[in-house]
């Protein structure tokens, strides 16, 4: 099962709530930016649906940074901003029919979640706006929890 940890991008600092607070242009440009790099690496485009789930916080910017894949976005309200660690993990092992899953999300959960996808333990990685962390973990009991595929900001995706 592969994971992808997908930080919101860019937003506005200021807004009725947390919660509302939209994307801005340059975050626009970075969802857009990463979507299509991860599309064509997620498999043919007829199986997206079959073999992804996208979950996403209920905020805003999270919702517009997922809406780039133009896929069906499950919103989570478990995992809002601030939200714990746990709580990502039980939305990715919900029943997921065998699918691998893409979640979007907030700092500084998706870090401390990286870490313990990566090292087993707890611990934080720093998440860049729009970034991904891509893991794939191991079948095989007795390995490391699981491997880093990829590792990619919205500025090193080319235009």
């Amino acid at each position: 099962m592969d994971i992808i940890l997908w930080r919101h991008a860019e937003a506005e600092e200021l807004a009725t709530s947390d919660l509302a607070r939209s994307l801005t242009k340059q975050g626009e440009r970075q969802a857009a930016h990463m979507a299509r790099w991860l599309l064509p690496r997620l498999g043919k485009p007829s199986r997206l649906a079959s073999e992804w789930r996208v979950v996403a916080s209920p905020a805003v910017r999270a919702q517009q940074t997922a809406a780039a894949l133009g896929m069906s976005i499950d919103t989570v309200a478990s995992i809002a901003p601030d939200a714990p660690p746990d709580a990502i993990l039980r939305a990715v092992n919900r029943p997921n029919e065998g699918r691998n899953v893409i979640v979007v999300g907030h700092q500084p959960t998706l870090g401390m979640v990286a870490a313990r996808l990566a090292n087993g333990i707890d611990g934080y990685f720093p998440v860049n706006k729009g970034a991904i962390w891509w893991f794939r973990l191991s079948p095989q009991k007795g390995e490391s929890p699981a491997v880093l595929v990829a590792m990619m900001t919205p500025d090193m995706v080319e235009e």
